[in-house]
C-alpha cells in the first residue's frame, strides 16, 4: 500500500490517500477540507482516485468532497445511516458558522460488511455506530491498517453528545468489532496520532478489552 495522510480542514481531520502500487488506483478517506492540498498530493503520488470513502457524515470529514469528486470523477461512498447528515452539509455549516455547498450524490451507500476494492488492495467495511449512526471503519487486513474515523482515538473515543450519538453503542462497537482485530493492527483515527489495537485494548481510559464499559 502507498499511503499518505494529510491533516485538513477546520478541525484537523486526518485525510488519507490509499493507493495500490501496482495499478496506481487510489481511494481518499475523509476529504475533510483543503481540496487543493489533497489534489496536489494526488498529483505528486501520480495516482488515479476511484473512490472517496467516508467514515461518517460530519462536516469536518466531507467538506472537500464536492471539489475532489468533481476534479477526479471519483465515486462517493458513505454508510446509508449517515446519508441524511451528509446531505445536510449546508445546515451543518450554518450551525458551525460557515457556508458549504450541498455535497455530491453518493454512488454507493454502505450497510457494513462490504469489501471495498482499490486496485489490488481491499478493505472490509466495519459498521461502528455510536459516534454517528453510520460510522464505519475501513480495515485493510493484508496491510494491517484500520481507518477508524471518529470511533476510536489514541487514548480516547469519539464524542457521543451530538445528534445520533450513543455512548452505549460506541462502547459496543469498539469492544465487539474493533478490539477483536489483530493486536498489532495499526489504527489511523479521524483526528490525532496513530495507535494500535493492542495499545487501546490495554490502556484506553474509556474502554479496555476486559471491560464492558468505561473504566
Amino acid at each position: 500500500m502507498n499511503l499518505r495522510t494529510l491533516i485538513v480542514g477546520p478541525v484537523s481531520c486526518n485525510c488519507a490517500i490509499v493507493a495500490c502500487p501496482e495499478t496506481r488506483d487510489a481511494a481518499i478517506i475523509d476529504p475533510g477540507g483543503d481540496a487543493d492540498r489533497i489534489l496536489a498530493a494526488v498529483r505528486e503520488m501520480d495516482v488515479q482516485v476511484k473512490m472517496l470513502l467516508h467514515t461518517h457524515g460530519h462536516f469536518d470529514h466531507v467538506l472537500a468532497t464536492r471539489d475532489v469528486a468533481e476534479a477526479t470523477g471519483a465515486k462517493v461512498v458513505i454508510h446509508q445511516n449517515d446519508r441524511p447528515m451528509y446531505d445536510n452539509l449546508p445546515r451543518q455549516g450554518k450551525i458551525f458558522g460557515f457556508e458549504a455547498e450541498p455535497p455530491p450524490e453518493p454512488k454507493l451507500l454502505l450497510v457494513g460488511g462490504e469489501i471495498v476494492v482499490v486496485g489490488k488492495l481491499s478493505a472490509t467495511v466495519i459498521h461502528t455506530p455510536g459516534h454517528t449512526p453510520g460510522s464505519v471503519g475501513f480495515y485493510f487486513e493484508a496491510d494491517g491498517i484500520l481507518f477508524a474515523g471518529d470511533t476510536l482515538f489514541a487514548g480516547s473515543i469519539g464524542r457521543t453528545d451530538l445528534p445520533g450519538g450513543s455512548f452505549p453503542a460506541i462502547l459496543k462497537s469498539i469492544q465487539n468489532k474493533l478490539y477483536v482485530l489483530p493486536p498489532d493492527t495499526r489504527v489511523i483515527p479521524g483526528h490525532g496520532g496513530e495507535t494500535t489495537i493492542d495499545h487501546e485494548r490495554q490502556h484506553n481510559p474509556f474502554i479496555r478489552a476486559t471491560s464492558t464499559g468505561p473504566i
